[in-house]
């Protein structure tokens, strides 16, 4: 699956996903009241010590979604004298918003370079639309970081105005991340999701990097199968959600460049992942890119562990001014 090295075994995986959160339910003490009331009230569900940081998992009611919606951040001790630059980080298909704080190691570097990261779910859950647990790749845990325009989705599938507008205000209000130094980073689904929103919000993301990811959703079975329910049949509908298509039609958004790394023994490369499309978009766009690709590494988290420094520093040096 996208997010773990072989596939399928999203139920296993979302068992194991559960269970954390009852986990994290209990630390809370059955969930202590956030930083601040109304809108953007936050429910803190756990919070952990970490690299003379603090892990925190909180619950809120989402007005973009119309539900109750989860994340997890990293804050850095740097933050205790200031506001930080902020690194959005977008976990793959039948993930959660554990997954990445849970596996990738990147609060070590983080707290090095002084950076908050922030962690969304995938998805809404609990919407109540007939099939939408019926597919690991499909429904909840795979919401493509987009707004969905077509009935019934379009009632709670709002991912990117979640993101964007009300995450994004959360972090640098009620959070204490800085709203004019931040980055986005990915891996798999959620690869596409940084370099898609990077793209369609060039003033509020100033860096992106993903690892592995659906680069040309439109060319394969994973994002036409979500593109043709969330956004319509007609794959021209599809092409602003599409990071390649976006590319095509854009002049070096990322002038600083944009980082990818891919391993070569992804068992998804040729079927789902589609680099060389993203990688020659890019070169039509005038868009510095670096695409490292990895003999020896899968899809899974062991590679994103390996990699993950180069990219905190990546995105650290991009936002510290």
């Amino acid at each position: 699956m996208a997010g773990d090295p072989q596939e399928p075994q999203a139920p296993q995986s979302q068992q194991s996903q559960q269970g954390q959160q009852g986990q994290q339910g209990q630390q809370g003490q059955q969930g202590q009241q956030g930083q601040q009331g109304g809108a953007d009230a936050l429910e803190l569900l756990g919070e952990h010590g970490c690299f003379a940081g603090r892990q925190r998992f909180y619950r809120h009611a989402s007005a973009a979604i119309g539900l109750p919606m989860r994340f997890s951040v990293f804050i850095p001790a740097q933050a205790e004298k200031g506001r930080v630059p902020v690194l959005f980080c977008l976990a793959g298909l039948t993930c959660t918003e554990e997954t990445f704080m849970v596996k990738a190691n990147a609060q070590r570097y983080a707290a090095e370079h002084g950076l908050m990261l922030v962690a969304p779910d995938t998805s809404p859950r609990g919407a109540g639309i007939p099939g939408e647990d019926d597919d690991w790749d499909f429904g909840t845990g795979a919401g493509f970081y987009l707004d969905a325009v077509c009935e019934p989705w379009s009632r709670a599938y709002r991912m990117e105005s979640y993101i964007c507008d009300e995450l994004l205000r959360i972090a640098a209000t009620v959070l204490p991340g800085d709203a004019g130094r931040v980055g986005i980073c990915g891996h798999s689904m959620g690869g596409h999701g940084a370099l898609v929103l990077a793209q369609r919000h060039p003033g509020l993301f100033r860096s992106v990097s993903a690892f592995a990811p659906i680069a040309a959703p439109s060319l394969c079975p994973w994002g036409r199968k979500a593109f043709g329910a969330y956004l319509g049949p007609d794959p021209q509908d599809w092409a602003g959600h599409d990071a390649s298509r976006l590319m095509e039609r854009a002049h070096c958004p990322f002038p600083e460049g944009i980082l990818i790394d891919q391993g070569l023994d992804d068992g998804f490369l040729a079927e789902q992942l589609h680099p060389e499309a993203f990688e020659a978009a890019c070169a039509r766009a005038a868009q510095p890119l670096t695409l490292r690709r990895h003999a020896g590494y899968d899809h899974g988290y062991y590679f994103i562990t390996t990699f993950i420094r180069d990219h905190i520093a990546f995105h650290a040096e991009r936002l510290r001014a």
